[in-house]
């Protein structure tokens, strides 16, 4: 068969293109893609013209890179290489990439190398400089929440029959058995002093009396519990006092006699000491 002067050309042309193809850039890829004799890097400049520059990848499809994908699912992620790889016997591509640092706006320029084994399968990943190997892994887990103070609530009930004489409030009114009561508590606060964030201090009486009556009656008690723990060494800053009145009775009581009425009610004439602790 004759071929034409100008077919000629092309062949040689073509031919010569195949066999520059043949030549990876670094010498001696292995055949299993592991490693080259020497790994050969072309100069950025020697891009192809749609390549001119480098270009963004996808830092996802990046990281989506591993040994054993072939070709084409290579080109799917980052594209195809960026230089003149040839046609036949090539098992290496090279990539110019940008990365846009997100703080300063900087863009660092990477080269990027794969080296494939004898059957094109990627095998290794080499970049220039090596730090450029930071776009390819993962950004690190955020540190962990720090833990929350887990706050806790610790309750006492003072039943105000004990702690005071009858329908009386102040310090000097509060019994024998009051203080012993108030003295131990003031002595668990302060053993637990450095885990309190608050302590409240809340008063309660009965329904009989007055509205008016009852809430004066509870608020004064409740200042009196907190003024007697402060005196015992509890921080006054940590410490508040509320009266409630009749609110939030623990009992309900028929009318009956009033002896017995007022037994009943007993329950509900309290002071409840609560602790919030971290």
């Amino acid at each position: 068969m004759k071929f034409s002067s100008t077919s000629k050309a092309v062949f040689l042309a073509l031919l010569a293109m195949g066999m520059s193809a043949c030549g990876n850039v670094s010498r001696n890829v292995a055949k299993d893609g592991s490693h080259a004799q020497e790994l050969v890097w072309p100069k950025p400049d020697d891009v192809t013209p749609m390549h001119r520059g480098g270009t963004f990848p996808e830092i996802d499809h990046l990281r989506e890179l591993h040994a054993g994908l072939n070709k084409q699912q290579i080109s799917q992620l980052i594209g195809w290489p960026h230089f003149e790889e040839g046609v036949w016997g090539v098992r290496e591509w090279n990539y110019v990439f940008n990365f846009r640092d997100a703080d300063s706006g900087q863009v660092t320029v990477c080269q990027f190398k794969i080296l494939f084994d004898k059957d094109k399968l990627a095998r290794t990943f080499y970049w220039k400089p090596e730090d450029c190997a930071r776009y390819m892994n993962p950004p690190p887990p955020p540190p962990p929440p720090s833990p929350v103070a887990k706050h806790e609530e610790q309750e006492t009930t003072l039943a105000t029959d004990a702690l005071f004489a009858f329908d009386r409030y102040s310090l000097k009114d509060i019994t024998d058995g009051g203080r012993a009561q108030l003295d131990a508590l003031a002595s668990r606060l302060l053993d637990e002093n450095n885990r309190i964030a608050h302590i409240s201090v809340a008063g309660y009486t009965d329904r009989l009396g007055s509205d008016e009556y009852n809430q004066v009656l509870s608020q004064r008690r409740a200042e009196t519990v907190a003024q007697y723990l402060v005196a015992k060494g509890v921080a006054q800053d940590l410490i508040g006092a509320e009266g409630h009145g009749k609110a939030e009775p623990v009992v309900q009581c028929a009318d009956q006699a009033r002896g017995k009425l007022i037994a009943c009610l007993a329950p509900n004439r309290r002071v409840v000491v609560r602790v919030d602790t971290h």
